[in-house]
């Protein structure tokens, strides 16, 4: 995993988006969309964005498929900007683009490998290569007994393989994915992820993920944006962004994917007691430092709840404990534990 991650970072950029804008005259008063954002999307990342409801990345995602254009800003792919391309450069590039939408957008009245041949036939490909490309595809997604299935007849996990396999009928070099899984339960959710790590793996593909839901960006994504009310507020690695984050909302999605902290756990406030949340990582999740403050600095460490979370490329382990001692012995644990790389965050109730 870490050797991925090397590699990523090495890799050249495949879609740059410098500084673009996006505001809806239309609307009274007009809607500021997208704020300034710039991002840069390597090839062969697995790239995510995160934001509730309203934040802006639907947009974002419709902009990088040239489905919407920015009111200002440009977005380059392979160098080469875009922003502007229209008739055949388009159709091009849009041939370049695989795109997977929450409610899967099948054809009813076409079978499986009717729905998966579609976007071949509008490309004019050969019959004999469409039926070839469709058994790939079918094989790939794990579809090859459902090939004359109807949509009516499938359930949501396989409608979405449905839609994956249409996406890449084209060979795309950039899939995008407009909220992939939220129509399905956890059990399909983690199915269809693994799938897109797999076609990422062994096809190279570069994958560009919007959702609202920390648990989809834990499980499959290399690098993490936050976005907000149209502005990103936090970016980079997801093992650097979750196990350290810090703007409120990244604190807060990141709250939401792990366990409720018991009400009981707080107590009134006091200069010898303090309820801290810690998150190891790296070398400091293998490392005695609650037995070593204990002794060090005379403090009681009472370790109330702890899990693990396992990212692409690396564990971050988290504990919730109630450190009791004296004022300056907390002080310094809290000094010691940063500097051997543990978060630190003192929780305040409800926190």
């Amino acid at each position: 995993m870490k050797h991925k991650e090397e590699e990523l970072s090495k890799a050249v950029p495949i879609i740059e988006v410098d500084s673009i804008s996006k505001i809806y005259k239309q609307a009274e008063p007009p809607i500021k969309a997208l704020q300034e954002v710039s991002l840069t999307i390597k090839k062969g990342e697995i790239y995510g964005i995160i934001g509730l409801s309203g934040a802006g990345k639907s947009t974002l995602i419709r902009c990088l498929a040239k489905l919407v254009k920015p009111s200002s800003g440009r977005i380059a792919f392979h160098g080469e900007d875009i922003t502007d391309i229209a008739g055949k450069q388009l159709l091009q590039f849009r041939q370049s683009i695989g795109m997977i939408f929450q409610h899967f957008n099948l054809l009813s009245s076409r079978t499986v490998a009717g729905n998966i041949a579609y976007p071949l036939e509008v490309a004019k490909v050969s019959k004999e290569q469409q039926n070839q490309r469709v058994e790939e595809l079918l094989g790939l997604v794990g579809l090859s007994a459902k090939k004359g299935a109807y949509p009516s007849q499938l359930s949501g996990g396989e409608k979405q393989r449905v839609g994956i396999a249409r996406a890449l009928a084209n060979h795309p070099e950039v899939l995008l994915c407009d909220e992939a899984t939220s129509a399905l339960d956890p059990r399909t959710t983690r199915d269809i992820l693994d799938l897109l790590k797999t076609i990422n793996k062994t096809l190279g593909v570069t994958i560009i993920l919007i959702t609202h839901d920390m648990e989809v960006i834990k499980r499959i994504c290399h690098k993490v944006a936050v976005i907000e009310a149209g502005s990103i507020v936090e970016e980079g690695p997801v093992s650097q962004v979750f196990g350290d984050p810090q703007h409120a909302t990244t604190k807060r999605f990141i709250q939401s994917t792990s366990h409720d902290i018991p009400e009981e756990f707080f107590k009134p406030s006091s200069p010898n007691r303090k309820l801290l949340r810690l998150r190891f990582k790296g070398n400091a999740a293998s490392e005695p430092l609650i037995a070593q403050i204990v002794k060090k600095y005379n403090v009681e460490a009472n370790i109330l709840l702890g899990w693990i979370d396992n990212l692409r490329v690396i564990v971050v382990g988290t504990l919730i404990i109630e450190l009791t001692g004296s004022s300056e012995g907390i002080a310094n644990t809290l000094t010691y534990l940063a500097e051997h790389g543990v978060q630190c965050e003192v929780l305040e109730h409800g926190a």
